[in-house]
């Protein structure tokens, strides 16, 4: 098993930076591919971006790219999430997931259910 715990979140203005980061513990943490994921007040959770466990192959919903950036340090156990020009539709809770089995597809990266651990969660708010 793996336990997750986002932090990094706050209260920015729109156009900001912020980075958030997700610590594994557990379980060696390059054995899994791991995802960003977010939800809304009253909307689904929805796919932010995907790492392979090796680091080496990184995915994005499309809204998210070219503004959101994933990568991950397996030594100190993290993945973060780096975030520039937020939106006010940005705001969201934030979560980070992580995948045990060892197949990690297109099909997959998005997919709430190709996870299997969960963070609790971490707030961003972005006001307009």
């Amino acid at each position: 098993q793996v336990q997750l715990v986002e932090s990094g979140g706050g209260l920015v203005q729109a156009g900001d930076s912020l980075r958030l980061s997700c610590a594994a513990s557990g379980r060696t943490f390059s054995a899994y591919h791991a995802g960003w994921f977010r939800q809304a007040p009253g909307k689904e959770r929805e796919f932010v971006a995907a790492i392979h466990r090796s680091g080496g192959f990184t995915y994005y919903a499309d809204s998210m790219k070219g503004r959101f950036t994933i990568s991950r340090d397996n030594a100190k156990n993290t993945v973060d999430l780096q975030m520039n020009s937020l939106k006010a539709e940005d705001t969201a809770a934030y979560y980070c997931a992580a995948r045990a089995r060892a197949g990690f597809v297109n099909s997959d990266v998005g997919r709430r259910g190709a996870y299997d651990y969960w963070g609790q969660g971490t707030q961003v708010t972005v006001s307009s």
